[in-house]
């Protein structure tokens, strides 16, 4: 591991992207769990994200992963299950802008559980942004409060804000395990996990899927590992107080997906509270003070 700085804006860059590709995922996942249910759309994509998990660790050549990594890989891939389980299961009935504006919980959690697990300093800036991107969410949530047939389902919404609790203990997990492993070990370690606790429901709950479903179902597979990676170079190169900011852009992703895939459609509320949420992410993005103090060990 060789040490480097590097600028945080790239770090941000990346994280997006990553997040973006994750959005796109989010949209095939949720054709699939309506058409196959929950479990099936998660067990069989797992099991494919476990050969394009091992073809990225292969690539990477980081050898083999330490004690100390290893329980981490553990560690998040039962977290990353239940939270995706959860997710999957309520953003089914709930639109996906009101879903992933639910899960904004999770980056205000992060910081705070940065702050005393990690020791990371949470600056004013990032501090300021995250508060104004809650700001969108709540504006947001308003005015799909005064629409029409946008109130989804109860049981849908207390399993987001579950599944958003479970992320922002994700978000702190990741950022110790980046510094502990490749980004190709740690996607090939969450995938295998996840599909060891899934198979253990196997015998009751598998069904094989149509052959329709099989290429969504790789779709959903090689664009969650791409964001795997992704996000897992970022977390190894930035700070999660500041990097937690970029989940945000999420928001402007689901949106759009919603509206272009499933007919949802985005009020003028929605387009303002996006507007918020953008401009606050811009904002945290050019923090200086992390690239300036921080020299991060690559991942490679």
């Amino acid at each position: 591991m060789t040490g480097r700085s590097l600028s945080p804006a790239l770090a941000f860059g990346v994280a997006a992207a990553g997040i973006g590709l994750f959005s796109v995922m989010d949209a095939v996942m949720k054709t699939l769990v309506l058409a196959i249910g929950v479990y099936n759309a998660m067990f069989w994509r797992s099991l494919v994200n476990v050969g394009l998990g091992a073809a990225a660790w292969r690539l990477g050549r980081s050898g083999q992963p330490s004690a100390r990594a290893i329980r981490l890989h553990l560690l998040r891939g039962g977290v990353t299950t239940l939270m995706a389980l959860l997710f999957f299961w309520g953003l089914a009935r709930v639109p996906m802008a009101q879903a992933i504006a639910l899960t904004y919980i999770a980056p205000i959690l992060a910081l705070l559980l940065a702050a005393v697990a990690l020791g990371e300093r949470v600056g004013r800036r990032v501090a300021f942004a995250s508060l104004a991107a809650f700001g969108g969410v709540i504006v947001v949530v308003i005015g799909q409060s005064r629409g029409a047939a946008t109130g989804g389902d109860r049981w849908g919404v207390a399993a987001i804000l579950a599944s958003a609790v479970l992320y922002a203990i994700n978000l702190v997990i990741a950022r110790v395990q980046a510094q502990a492993a490749s980004p190709g070990e740690i996607t090939f370690f969450q995938s295998g996990v996840t599909a060891l606790l899934l198979a253990l429901a196997a015998p009751w709950l598998a069904t094989m899927p149509a052959g329709a479903a099989w290429g969504q179902l790789v779709i959903a597979a090689c664009l969650s590992t791409a964001s795997l990676l992704l996000l897992a170079w970022a977390y190894a190169h930035g700070d999660t107080g500041f990097l937690a900011t970029s989940e945000y852009t999420s928001f402007v992703y689901a949106a759009v997906l919603g509206w272009a895939v499933f007919g949802e459609r985005v009020s003028g509320w929605t387009l303002a509270g996006a507007a918020i949420i953008v401009a606050a992410c811009l904002h945290a993005a050019r923090r200086r003070d992390i690239g300036d103090s921080a020299v991060i060990g690559a991942a490679t």
